[in-house]
C-alpha cells in the first residue's frame, strides 16, 4: 500500500475524494473538508457516549449491538480491525450526505464526476442537502435527468476511522449489521474510476456477512425477516432491472427523440403499476418501498440502484470460484481492482456468463491459482 499523506493533509483529499468530487470548485471542496471535520468533532468514543448523563437505555443497547457486530466483522469477516466504528456521532439530521446523480434525458448512463485521486464517479455529494439541490438544479437546467439521494454513512476507504452516526445506529440489527460491513468492504478494495465495481463488491460482502452473523448469533425470528425481507429486495430489483432493460432497448432504437420521450413515459408508469400490483398479490400489502415509488423516477434514479447491483453476479460467482473462502476473495478482488477498467470489465463479464459444459473445471483451475 503506498504511503499515505500526514492527516492534515490527506483531510482534504479524503473528503472531496469519498464524497464523489471532480470539480474543482473551491465551494465544493470547502463543505466536503468542513463536513468532514464535523463529524471528528462530534465522534466520541462509544464507552464515552453509552455512560454519559445524555445516554438513553435504548442507545446504549444499539451501541452494544453495534461493537458486537464490529467486533464480528473483523474476527468472522476478515474486514479491517482498526478503529471505524468504535466512536459515535450525532449529527443532527437524518442523512450523513446527500448524492446527486444525474443521466441524460435519454440514456441510462449515469453522468461521471473525475478527480484525480478517486478517479471517475458517478454521483456528486454534499453534507447540506441545500447545496445538493442547488447542484441538482443546474443539472435539469441542462437538461439532466436528476436523482438526489440522502447517504446514511459513507467509508473514508482506512485513510480516517469512520465513527458510528444518528444516520443508522436505530437500524433493526440485521440492517445495522449490512451497513457496516458494506462500509467496512471499501477498506479492502477499491478501484479509483468504477463506482459500480465499488458498490457491487461491498453489497456482495455484506449479504455474505449478514448471512453468516444471522446464523452464527442471530434468532430464529431475525433469520426468517432477513430471508422474507431479501425476498422482496430481489422483487424489487428485479422490478428496477426489467424497467431499465426496457429503456435501455428504448434508446437504443431509430425511433424520434420525441416518440422516444413518450414511450420512456409509458415505461416509467408501467413500473408503478407494476409495483402497486406486486404490493398487493405477493407482499400482502407491505408498504417499505412505497417512499422509494413516491419520488420522480427517471433514468439518474434508476441508475442510481444500478450503481449498486450490477456486478453483484460476477461478485457472487468470484466467491463461489474461492469456496466463499473470504480471504481468497478479497485478494482477487484486489487483483481486479488494480487491473485497467476494460480488463476488468472483461473479467466480470465472463465471471457474470452462464456456466458452459465444462466451465466447472476451469472455474475449479482458475480458482486455485
Amino acid at each position: 500500500m503506498p504511503s499515505r499523506p500526514p492527516r492534515t493533509v490527506a483531510a482534504a483529499l479524503a473528503a472531496a475524494t469519498l464524497l464523489a468530487a471532480g470539480c474543482s470548485a473551491p465551494s465544493y471542496y470547502l463543505q466536503a473538508i468542513g463536513g468532514q471535520l464535523e463529524l471528528w468533532r462530534e465522534a466520541r468514543p462509544v464507552e464515552e457516549v453509552a455512560s454519559g448523563a445524555g445516554s438513553t437505555p435504548e442507545l446504549r443497547g444499539k451501541l452494544a449491538r453495534a461493537q458486537a457486530i464490529r467486533d464480528y466483522a473483523s474476527r468472522e469477516l476478515g474486514l479491517p480491525a482498526n478503529g471505524s466504528y468504535r466512536k459515535y456521532a450525532d449529527l443532527g439530521r437524518p442523512y450523513v450526505v446527500w448524492n446527486v446523480f444525474a443521466a441524460p434525458r435519454l440514456s441510462i448512463e449515469p453522468k461521471q464526476w473525475c478527480f484525480p485521486v478517486a478517479g471517475c464517479v458517478s454521483y456528486r455529494g454534499y453534507f447540506a442537502l441545500a447545496d445538493a439541490e442547488a447542484l441538482a438544479a443546474e443539472l435539469r437546467a441542462q437538461g439532466y435527468d436528476v436523482h438526489v439521494g440522502g447517504v446514511p454513512a459513507y467509508s473514508t476507504l482506512g485513510w480516517f476511522d469512520d465513527p458510528l452516526l444518528n444516520t443508522f445506529i436505530h437500524y433493526p440489527e440485521p440492517e445495522l449489521a449490512r451497513l457496516i460491513f458494506h462500509e467496512l468492504a471499501h477498506q479492502v478494495a477499491y478501484a479509483g474510476d468504477d463506482t459500480e465495481f465499488n458498490e457491487s463488491f461491498a453489497t456482495v460482502v455484506e449479504l455474505e456477512g449478514v448471512e453468516r452473523w444471522l446464523a452464527a448469533v442471530g434468532s430464529a425470528e431475525q433469520r426468517a425477516q432477513f430471508r422474507e425481507a431479501q425476498a422482496r429486495r430481489q422483487d424489487f430489483l428485479a422490478l428496477v432491472t426489467g424497467t431499465r432493460a426496457r429503456l435501455e432497448a428504448l434508446y437504443g432504437s431509430e425511433i424520434l427523440p420525441r416518440e422516444m420521450e413518450r414511450e420512456k413515459a409509458r415505461i416509467l408508469a408501467g413500473l408503478g403499476e407494476d409495483y402497486r400490483r406486486l404490493k398487493a398479490e405477493k407482499w400482502n400489502g407491505y408498504a417499505g418501498y412505497d417512499r422509494w415509488f413516491g419520488q420522480e423516477i427517471n433514468n439518474a434514479t434508476l441508475a442510481s440502484i444500478g450503481l449498486y447491483t450490477a456486478l453483484v453476479p460476477a461478485f457472487r460467482a468470484l466467491l463461489a470460484q474461492e469456496g466463499g473462502e473470504l480471504g481468497r476473495f478479497y485478494a482477487r478482488v484486489e487483483e481486479l481492482a488494480a487491473m485497467p477498467k476494460p480488463a476488468r470489465d472483461e473479467r466480470l463479464a465472463a465471471l457474470a456468463a452462464p456456466a458452459r459444459p465444462g466451465d466447472v473445471a476451469d472455474a475449479s483451475a482458475d480458482g486455485a491459482r
